[in-house]
């Protein structure tokens, strides 16, 4: 005789069977349409190219070293002076009522010393007495090139042949060390001041030349010859700071400059669209197309242009590199090549 719960049990399994049969099988994943471009040796011109600023071959910005009322002004705005010429004088009267001062006080301490000395000579004075004296003589001689120097520092004068800039302050002012008269600067001879990555520092020589652009619209291109550059590079940034000097281009103080280094011939690289990199915490990478999956590697970039970058590492010619549809492929997963493109066609 059969349990009683054996019919139950029976159902059981029976619903639990049906509902396994019953149950849809999962769909396989789709495969990603991608583009892509076969890597192949294309031509590229290896030009770099830089910020710079024009800078003036000598300019001083012309401050008093002491405080006072100016007396005198002589800035004639936007002229050329030559070296040395009188810019500005501080009142000066205390400082040269003190010279006078020192002076008589001098002529009598050497009048001193001179009788000293006779009588030393005689034996009428003691060897004390008499440097006493000698010294007094060398104590005004100390005061009266301090008085002078003092002197000096209220009379401004150009340091150098230049054009002048406009005038900050009018005659009768009070200034002080932070005030700013004018500034003077040689404009007849320019230089650029720019900065580059530190791996083409063998290009940045003495002697060598760059190409420049000093206009908006890039028409007007110039040279420059390099004469100096900075031994240690920004901390920073790991750049060079380098100085060149313009070979006839008229240009203003402070204006922009395009500045290009030419790093070499052109040359055969694998190129890739600027887009088709996926940029990681360490390095870029690719996505390469092999058996039907899309491979994920890393790349290192060299020479950069508009739309496209140099590969130096990590893809060969001949690889099928994801131009389209890149932010949709996942590793080792299956994508499906929809067309194959030409670099040019992309925008190169």
């Amino acid at each position: 005789m059969l349990p009683k719960w054996l019919p139950a049990f029976s159902l059981i399994v029976l619903f639990s069977c049906k509902g396994k049969k019953d149950e849809p099988a999962k769909a396989a994943p789709q495969a990603v349409s991608v583009d892509v471009i076969v890597a192949s040796p294309q031509s590229i011109t290896n030009t770099v190219e830089v910020n710079g600023t024009v800078v003036a071959n000598e300019f001083v910005e012309l401050r008093p070293e002491v405080s006072g009322r100016l007396t005198y002004l002589n800035v004639p705005e936007g002229a050329h002076i030559e070296k040395g010429t009188l810019i500005a004088r501080i009142n000066d009267a205390d400082l040269q009522a003190q010279l006078n001062k020192t002076k008589v006080l001098l002529d009598l301490a050497q009048k001193t010393e001179q009788r000293n000395r006779k009588l030393l000579d005689i034996k009428g004075l003691n060897q004390a007495d008499y440097d006493a004296s000698l010294n007094t003589v060398n104590g005004y001689k100390a005061d009266l090139l301090y008085t002078q120097a003092m002197i000096d520092k209220t009379i401004i004068k150009a340091p150098f042949s230049g054009t002048v800039g406009l005038r900050q302050v009018s005659n009768g002012a009070y200034v002080s060390p932070a005030n700013i008269i004018a500034t003077i600067q040689q404009v007849e001879q320019l230089k650029v001041d720019f900065t580059a990555p530190e791996e083409y520092s063998s290009l940045l020589r003495k002697g060598n030349s760059v190409d420049l652009v000093l206009d908006k619209n890039g028409t007007n291109k110039s040279k420059a010859t390099i004469v100096a550059v900075e031994p240690q590079a920004n901390l920073g940034t790991r750049n060079l700071k380098v100085r060149a000097v313009l070979q006839g281009a008229k240009a203003n103080p402070g204006g922009f400059a395009k500045v290009y280094i030419d790093a070499g011939q052109d040359k055969k690289a694998i190129l890739v669209p600027t887009n088709s990199l996926i940029p990681d915490d360490k390095n870029n990478q690719a996505i390469v197309v092999k058996n039907g999956k899309a491979n994920f590697v890393s790349v290192t970039t060299g020479v950069r242009q508009a739309n496209v970058v140099e590969i130096t590492k990590g893809i060969n010619v001949g690889d099928s590199v994801v131009v389209t549809g890149v932010l949709f492929a996942r590793p080792k997963a299956a994508v499906k090549v929809r067309s194959v493109k030409d670099l040019k066609t992309l925008g190169q």
